[in-house]
C-alpha cells in the first residue's frame, strides 16, 4: 500500500479538486500533520488550499493545480517520515518549493510515475538530506554526475552544507579515499603563520562551517579519527601548490576570495577519480580593492567546458531561515538602487 492513496479525483467545477489521502501509519500521520496541525496550516498558507484532518485521513480542497501540489508535497513529506526522518518547518517549505516547480524547469526529471515527487537526496548512516528547492535538486544531481561543480549563490542556500554532505557520502561508500577541505583565509592574510598551534588549529576558525556540516553527517568520533588519520584533511589553499589530489572529494569554500592565480592553481590539482566542489558568493568578495576574484574569472573562462557544471542559487533557495531570504532580497534591492545612482553598492 502506498504512503498516501488518492481516494477521490477532482470533482465538481473543472478548476476545483477534492482529494482524500489515507495514510497507513497513524503515528507517522500525526508527525506529518505537526503539533496542532502546524504543518498542514503552513501548506494551506503557502498553496491556498483547505486541508482537513480526521485520524489518518486528509481532505484537500482547492484549485486542481494547488490541490495536486499539496498532495505531492504531503506524499513527499510522508516518505521522509517512513524512512526514519523528521519533518520540520523548513522541510515543509522545501516540499512546497519543489511541488510547485514546473517540470520543464528541472535539469533532470524530479517526478516519478503516479505523480510522486522524487527529490534528490544525500544519504549517510547518520542522516538523509532531501533537496528543499529546485536549484538544490539540480545541485545535488550535478554532484552525483559531474567531477567539477560550482555552487554559486547567497548565504543560507545550502551550497556548502550539501557539498560537505555529498563528500561524506562518497567517503562512507568507499567512492573516494579522503576528503580535503579548503577555504581562503583572507582575514588572516600573511599573518596565518604567526597564529598559535599546528596548521589545523591555525585554519580551524575559517573552516568551522565545513566542520559543522561534517559533524551533522558523520558521528563525532569518526570525524575526529578521520582527521587524525588524515582521511579528512584540512588544507589551506596556499599549501595546495604542486599537489595532485587523486581519489579525493575536494571542497573549496568561499571561493570568491581567491585570486586568479590561486583559482587556476586549485583547479589544476584535480587528479584521477576525484570530485571537486567549489562554492562561493560573488557578491561577498573580501579581496583588496582592484584585485580580481578568481571565482568570477573561472566562471567566465570555464563556461561551456565539458565536465564543469555551474548551479546558481538565488534568494528563493534560502533554507536557513525565512528572514535570511528577506535580508538577501533587501541587500539586492539596495545594490541595484546604488548602481542606478552611480554609487558603490
Amino acid at each position: 500500500m502506498s504512503a498516501a492513496e488518492l481516494k477521490n479525483l477532482p470533482s465538481g467545477a473543472s478548476d476545483m479538486a477534492h482529494i482524500v489521502l489515507t495514510f497507513d501509519n497513524n503515528k507517522l500521520a500525526s508527525a506529518l500533520y505537526g503539533q496542532f496541525d502546524e504543518n498542514l496550516a503552513r501548506l494551506e498558507q503557502k498553496l491556498g488550499v483547505d486541508i482537513r484532518s480526521r485520524g489518518n485521513q486528509l481532505t484537500i480542497k482547492g484549485s486542481a493545480t494547488a490541490a495536486e501540489q499539496a498532495r505531492r508535497a504531503l506524499d513527499h513529506l510522508y516518505a521522509i517520515l517512513q524512512k526514519g526522518g523528521e519533518v520540520a518547518q523548513s522541510d515543509v517549505d522545501g516540499a512546497v518549493r519543489i511541488s510547485v516547480a514546473p517540470d520543464d524547469q528541472l535539469t533532470l526529471p524530479t517526478l516519478e510515475r503516479k505523480g510522486k515527487m522524487a527529490a534528490a537526496q544525500i544519504s549517510t548512516r547518520k542522516r538523509t538530506i532531501y533537496a528543499r528547492s529546485l536549484n538544490q535538486d539540480a545541485y545535488m544531481r550535478a554532484l552525483e554526475r559531474s567531477e567539477l561543480v560550482f555552487g554559486i549563490g547567497p548565504a543560507g542556500t545550502g551550497k556548502t552544507y550539501l557539498a560537505v554532505a555529498h563528500a561524506a557520502m562518497l567517503l562512507e561508500r568507499g567512492m573516494v579515499e579522503r576528503i580535503i577541505l579548503s577555504r581562503p583565509a583572507v582575514e588572516a592574510g600573511e599573518r596565518l603563520g604567526f597564529l598559535p598551534g599546528d596548521m589545523k588549529e591555525k585554519v580551524d576558525p575559517y573552516l568551522r562551517p565545513l566542520y559543522d556540516a561534517l559533524y551533522d553527517m558523520m558521528p563525532a568520533d569518526k570525524v575526529e579519527r578521520a582527521i587524525a588519520a588524515e582521511v579528512i584533511e584540512i588544507a589551506p589553499l596556499a599549501f595546495m601548490r604542486g599537489r595532485t589530489l587523486a581519489h579525493s572529494a575536494v571542497i573549496l569554500d568561499e571561493a570568491q576570495n581567491t585570486t586568479s592565480m590561486q583559482m587556476k592553481m586549485f583547479l589544476t590539482r584535480l587528479g584521477e577519480n576525484s570530485r571537486m566542489i567549489i562554492t562561493g558568493d560573488p557578491t561577498q568578495i573580501d579581496l583588496p580593492p582592484n584585485t580580481k576574484s578568481g571565482l568570477v574569472e573561472a566562471l567566465r573562462i570555464l563556461d561551456g567546458v565539458p565536465g564543469a557544471v555551474t548551479v546558481r542559487f538565488n534568494d528563493t533557495d534560502v533554507v536557513r531561515h525565512p528572514l535570511v531570504a528577506e535580508i538577501v532580497r533587501a541587500y539586492d534591492r539596495d545594490g541595484k538602487v546604488a548602481r542606478g545612482l552611480g554609487t558603490e553598492g
